[in-house]
């Protein structure tokens, strides 16, 4: 896709990865909205880069139902939909409250699985578009004290992959983004917790991880977007893990060649 003057879309917009990604876009020519918590942050940005800014809290349901329709008629249609807003809480999962369960849900996966729900029959009403869904290397292997942020990721990465068989013969790519360690806030929570902390310093020492800047992040993910591709893996060093659990993704879409899908509504409801 050529995004020059294409509107793309980004949640978790305000800072980190997503602040990066926006450069990255409105840099090639696009024109940003951007969606985050922080008002008076996604505006600066916004004003910044000659985008938009839409507020709202991802994990309040209330603010995800119809966000796609209000963010439309106040700026536009929505050609690309990158779903980067997450959250984390590094615990063990005794320690974790029910409150922070739902939440990290709700932001990581259900408001991003809703987003699409929303975008898609508008995309396809104008003829394509293309959705990125930023997840994590995490949800392929789990350490301790991320239990409940992998199982988001993994459900992100995999539901990213029905997408892609739901959307097949249509014109609406897809791209899922599996990350590891990226110099950002939620980084820092990793030595909140011991258990976590000590796993991660054996895969530094390992080369197994590595840290990669967000800017790297985002050329990645404005080139998979300009290029229909797939998939984004970083760090490269680590791509043998997403591969393996790839495979049977692969596999059942193989053996489903030819299968019609069974199509996708184009109205708005």
């Amino acid at each position: 896709m050529d995004v020059r003057a294409k509107r793309v879309l980004i949640t978790g917009g305000s800072r980190g990865i997503g602040e990066s990604i926006a450069h990255a876009f409105a840099g090639a020519g696009a024109v940003v909205a951007l969606v985050a918590r922080s008002e008076d942050a996604i505006r600066k940005l916004a004003a910044e880069l000659g985008g938009t800014a839409h507020p709202a809290d991802l994990s309040e349901r209330a603010d995800v139902e119809g966000l796609l329709e209000r963010i439309e008629d106040e700026s536009g249609p929505v050609d690309v939909l990158v779903n980067n807003a997450g959250i984390e809480a590094t615990k063990s999962i005794v320690d974790t409250t029910a409150d922070e369960l739902a939440r990290i849900t709700q932001v990581n996966y259900v408001a991003a699985a809703e987003l699409c729900r929303q975008a898609i029959p508008r995309m396809l009403g104008r003829g394509g578009g293309h959705i990125v869904n930023v997840s994590s290397l995490a949800g392929v292997g789990v350490y301790p004290g991320l239990a409940t942020y992998s199982a988001t990721k993994s459900a992100l990465t995999h539901f990213t992959a029905g997408l892609r068989a739901d959307l097949r013969g249509l014109p609406i790519d897809t791209t899922v983004v599996e990350l590891g360690p990226i110099p950002t806030d939620m980084l820092e929570y990793v030595d909140d917790y011991q258990p976590t902390a000590r796993s991660f310093q054996r895969f530094y020492r390992l080369q197994l991880m590595v840290e990669v800047p967000r800017e790297k992040v985002a050329d990645e993910v404005l080139e998979a977007v300009q290029r229909g591709r797939r998939h984004v893996r970083i760090p490269k060093r680590a791509v043998a893990f997403s591969l393996l659990s790839e495979a049977p993704r692969r596999i059942v879409e193989v053996l489903l060649t030819g299968v019609p899908h069974q199509g996708t509504r184009t109205d708005r409801s």
